[in-house]
């Protein structure tokens, strides 16, 4: 048998379920997806660069992106702290070492350009510092619809990909990006295919389905 919307089809109730909790989340606060911890992509000692003030008025800040939902916030830095670019740093509630406060949530558009510059490096590093999180992306993804499955909004995932990855995981989970290019022909770089979707929901905060942000 072809591989076809019949067989899509026959995961219709896992689809209505998916949709149902997807509601669910939308209804109740998630505590899960506060972020605790970001990563830098830029910092600067002497405020904003479209900030007017005197210099001695201005106070030290930078832009990170979340390690849990990739949220984009601008932070002010604690006087005499000079992180680095790809810095991991506790944004979360309690006693910070680095952040001082939380400024303001942030849109792609806000990022200065440096920011924009090192967001896809960061982003790529995350993910291979989480490779067991987003290795279950490609063991648990459900369909979204009877005709559409939530493994094809990774760019480069069509139809035959996408038949390949779940034929392949119900034989044994995937267990490593590795494994993933190894069972999977033409998925060479399973980590690329993620940063890529998480820019796109960055990009694009009221795309109709995200799985990242």
């Amino acid at each position: 048998m072809e591989a076809g919307d019949t067989r899509i089809e026959q995961g219709y109730p896992r689809a209505r379920r998916y949709d149902e909790r997807r509601h669910e989340r939308r209804r109740e606060i998630d505590k899960s997806k506060m972020e605790d911890y970001a990563y830098i992509i830029d910092f600067m000692p002497y405020g904003h660069p479209d900030d007017k003030r005197p210099i001695h008025k201005r106070e030290p800040l930078a832009q990170v992106v979340g390690e849990k939902r990739f949220t984009l916030l601008e932070v002010s830095i604690r006087k005499g702290e000079n992180p680095l670019v790809m810095d991991r740093v506790f944004i979360g509630k309690g006693e910070r070492d680095v952040v001082y406060k939380i400024k303001k949530r942030l849109r792609y558009e806000d990022l200065t350009p440096a920011a924009k510059s090192e967001l896809p490096y960061v982003i790529e590093y995350i993910i291979k510092q989480n490779e067991d999180r987003f290795v279950e992306i490609f063991n648990k993804a459900e369909p979204i619809t009877t005709k559409f499955h939530q493994l094809e909004l990774l760019p480069g995932v069509g139809k035959k990909t996408m038949w390949a990855i779940i034929d392949e995981r119900k034989k044994e989970p995937f267990k490593s990006f590795k494994d993933l290019a190894d069972r999977v022909k033409g998925l060479q770089h399973p980590e690329k295919l993620i940063l890529n979707r998480i820019l796109y929901e960055i990009k694009n905060p009221g795309t109709k389905y995200r799985i990242f942000t």
